[in-house]
């Protein structure tokens, strides 16, 4: 998912005005890997993972790495340009990696929140969400075992947002008419290819 909302992006340069430049330029690298917004590949649904092999596991370790160093916090496989169900993410700097295969909400919340959200197929865009506050998910680990959790606050969020790529599903689908409207002339500007 997401680059930190443009609060939280603030209380991080507060937190640390200089990032190294070593640290910058893994950053950039990272992003070159992430399909941006108008790339097709975002608005298409992803296909069940069906194996479960050494592939699969070198591919979420991989897109770990690659979120971590675009100081991401979740990933889903086609904004890596592959059509399948499954995606990384990590909500805490000491967290382990999280990833979840062929994942369902089985249940939400009727409760919602809105919050702010960015993503790193969309550069420099940051939206209003509104989504439920708590979810039940049943999905698969790498290794084809059966998962269940339930997820509250940004993890849910997370959890979500990156269950909607997999579903061709955009943060700005989800936003105001206004909202959204912004953000397509900021994308325009950016020159995000459409």
């Amino acid at each position: 998912m997401t680059e930190p909302s443009q609060t939280e992006a603030e209380e991080l340069r507060r937190e640390a005005p200089e990032l190294d430049p070593e640290m910058l330029a893994r950053r950039e690298a990272a992003l070159r890997h992430v399909r941006k917004f108008g790339d097709p590949v975002l608005k298409s649904r992803a296909a069940e993972v069906e194996s479960f092999d050494d592939g699969l596991r070198t591919e979420i370790e991989r897109m770990g790495l690659l979120m971590d160093d675009a100081f991401g916090v979740g990933l889903a496989a086609n904004q890596v340009g592959l059509l399948r169900r499954f995606f990384v993410y990590r909500v805490s700097d000491d967290g382990p990696l999280q990833a979840l295969v062929n994942p369902v909400i089985e249940w939400s919340s009727d409760d919602e929140e809105t919050f702010d959200e960015g993503c790193l197929s969309l550069p420099q865009v940051v939206v209003e969400v509104t989504r439920p506050a708590q979810l039940r998910v049943s999905a698969q680990d790498p290794f084809g075992g059966p998962v269940k959790l339930e997820a509250e606050g940004l993890e849910a969020r997370v959890i979500q947002h990156e269950l909607d790529h997999l579903n061709g599903v955009l943060i700005i689908d989800r936003t105001t008419r206004g909202q959204r409207r912004e953000a397509m002339r900021s994308l325009r500007e950016l020159g995000s290819g459409f």
